[in-house]
């Protein structure tokens, strides 16, 4: 069974995050960037399935600049096999990835298709529903734990209630949650492997997709600030403030 993982380059997760001065966005010149933390265990859970020998093949799907190839690298150095970049430099939205990857699924024609949930940059958590609307296969979102049995895939999703689990007929669409697995590093000679490793670049019109962006960004503005606290001298005062000021009563 063939895998199909899709990673996206982001502002690194221990970066802080600065807003442009003409509000249309977050300033990502000079910025390290890194593979979205959520694709990242998607990545290790397709590895971690190719190793128990239910998985034939890995295969990295990355959309943006050129600069994606490093995030492809990476991944091709934690263990996938090959790397496809869809390169273009439209600022990609969920619908645009959804169809671009369902482009993808109709060429390679994967058993599953592997996601993170969201992107820590827009926290969309919309690209793997709207995948498998468009290819009409059944999906587990927020899957805690993985397990193929044959045809079939059992997941296992936190919800507010405890846990669920569904079981899902193969192929289908998996969005990945934290608490799946842990993922790997990836070592000196992985990442010299992964230099040979392919990476297929192709053209957004290559697969009869226009990434055009469908959605407009009004204006991206920082959090206000947090005010500091205050003392109060007495249990009225407290009562008042609460009542007046942070209307919690």
């Amino acid at each position: 069974m063939k895998l199909l993982i899709s990673v996206k380059r982001v502002v690194d997760y221990n970066v802080k995050v600065r807003v442009k001065a003409d509000g249309t966005g977050v300033e990502t010149n000079g910025v390290k960037m890194s593979m979205n933390p959520f694709d990242e265990i998607a990545v290790e859970e397709a590895v971690r399935l190719k190793e128990k020998g239910v998985a034939s093949e890995v295969v990295a799907v990355s959309m943006g600049p050129p600069a994606c190839s490093e995030t492809l690298r990476t991944a091709l150095a934690m263990g996938a096999d090959r790397g496809i970049l869809v390169e273009t430099e439209v600022a990609l939205q969920p619908l645009a990835v959804a169809k671009l990857l369902r482009a993808l699924a109709e060429r390679e024609q994967p058993g599953m298709i592997i996601l993170g949930k969201q992107a820590i940059d827009d926290d969309m958590n919309a690209t793997g529903q709207m995948l498998a609307a468009l290819l009409g296969w059944p999906q587990a979102t927020f899957a805690s734990k993985l397990a193929i049995e044959g045809e079939r895939a059992m997941v296992t999703r936190e919800v507010d209630g405890g846990l669920e689990t569904l079981e899902l007929r193969l192929p289908a669409i998996v969005t990945t949650d934290l608490r799946l697995n842990e993922p790997r590093y990836a070592s000196l000679p992985n990442i010299m492997k992964a230099r040979k490793k392919p990476i297929e670049t192709i053209a957004p019109a290559a697969l009869g997709v226009d990434p055009a962006p469908r959605l407009e960004i009004v204006k991206v503005a920082e959090p206000p600030k947090r005010q500091g606290g205050r003392k109060v001298a007495s249990v009225a005062e407290l009562v008042e403030k609460l009542t007046q000021e942070a209307k919690v009563i």
